[in-house]
């Protein structure tokens, strides 16, 4: 099966990360107009909480897309925090630290997390 680059940049990152319970992975998504933000446990294969751009409190702010991204970050930042996660591994999913994805993680780290 043939995959697009980014799918196979994304394959090389996962073989060598993994999210456990005490440190989950943050994986982003990008779409051309929304940013997704997820905590994942791998160890049992379960999202642990999820944001993205179109929740209310993004979507009402009327910011630009990279502003947009960065307060997601944050948001998933703030979500860590009630579930007393701390510390997470970063999953830029093949996608260039640049941008939107680097948006993300810099509002999660601004939210406290660390990575």
């Amino acid at each position: 099966m043939i995959r697009d680059s980014r799918q196979r940049r994304h394959m090389s990152i996962r073989r060598r990360i993994a999210g456990t319970p005490d440190r989950p992975r943050l994986c982003v998504k990008r779409s051309n107009r929304y940013i997704y933000a997820m905590l994942v446990d791998d160890s049992r294969n379960r999202v642990l909480t999820g944001i993205s751009s179109q929740v209310a409190e993004v979507r009402e702010k009327k910011l630009k897309r990279t502003e947009a991204a960065k307060e997601v970050g944050k948001l998933i930042a703030g979500k860590s925090k009630e579930l007393g996660i701390k510390q997470v591994v970063f999953d830029r999913a093949g996608y260039r630290y640049h941008g939107r994805v680097k948006a993300v993680a810099d509002g999660a780290r601004e939210g406290g997390l660390e990575f």
